[in-house]
């Protein structure tokens, strides 16, 4: 293995660059050649902060899965939006023009969201082919869009079901009602939003059920195609919901979640 950082600076941030660490897998004699999928996680943190049980822990699993692992330290609070969502942009265009060397299958960038990283992952999903995102950093649309998107618990909607702290966070005291419906993601779901793995818990208490569901609608609609998977119980901010990222926190430790990560590598393996 190894580690590959790049600085990713992009109009509009207030606290300096963000920062991209690559896990990478190295090459083996059997196959030298061989070209790995690339999952970008993005560690949640409602807007504010990141969480690190989030975050290395899960790039890696997924390079225990034969994924090259990259983990984005994006902006929050009090950069706004759309800041973090440029910087993942950014990101994927640097994993896709270091394919070659980084060994990258190019056609299977994917980003990775936790809870409120869940909206920033599905945010690239929805707005890469809008000048706000792309133009900004001076790149093309097919250069930041991701492959495909797995949400985990992920922050959607910024309607009834909401987390309101992370609409908060993201968009600052001084947010319109327009600019909350425009962060609203299900609302701008088209058939050009890459497929997409998703899972939340039944019992939820932070981020309701209601924000997955009402994005798989949208999906649905739009023939975007989807994979999700809804557990009957478990508490928000899983992460892989074992014994590594629970820590000393038992409500952390669900067993009966722990497939998840399972699943999602079938589900990469099928791209």
């Amino acid at each position: 293995m190894r580690i590959e950082k790049r600085q990713i600076m992009v109009p509009g941030q207030v606290t300096g660059p963000a920062c991209l660490t690559g896990y990478l897998l190295d090459s083996i004699s059997v196959n030298p050649d061989k070209l790995r999928p690339a999952v970008i996680v993005l560690p949640g943190g409602g807007y504010i902060r990141r969480s690190d049980r989030e975050s290395e822990p899960v790039a890696l699993q997924f390079m225990s899965m034969g994924c090259h692992g990259f983990v984005l330290d994006y902006s929050v609070d009090p950069n706004r939006f759309p800041t973090s969502l440029r910087e993942l942009a950014e990101a994927v265009a640097v994993i896709r023009e270091h394919g070659a060397e980084w060994k990258v299958d190019t056609n299977r960038i994917i980003a990775c969201g936790f809870s409120a990283a869940g909206h920033l992952a599905c945010s690239l999903g929805v707005f890469w082919n809008r000048d706000l995102v792309w133009k900004a950093i001076k790149r093309a649309p097919e250069e930041v869009r991701p492959d495909g998107l797995i949400l985990n618990y992920p922050v959607i909607t910024s309607g009834e079901f909401k987390h309101a702290g992370s609409v908060l966070s993201l968009l600052g005291q001084e947010a319109t009602k327009e600019d909350i419906e425009a962060v609203s993601l299900e609302r701008f779901v088209t058939e050009h939003m890459p497929k997409t793995f998703l899972w939340h818990t039944y019992t939820d208490a932070s981020v309701p059920l209601e924000n997955s569901l009402l994005l798989a609608d949208a999906m649905r609609k739009h023939h975007v195609n989807f994979e999700l998977h809804v557990y009957p119980a478990g508490v928000h901010g899983l992460s892989l919901a074992n014994e590594e990222t629970a820590g000393s926190n038992e409500a952390f430790l669900e067993p009966s979640c722990q497939s998840w990560i399972s699943l999602a590598k079938t589900w990469i393996s099928n791209f």
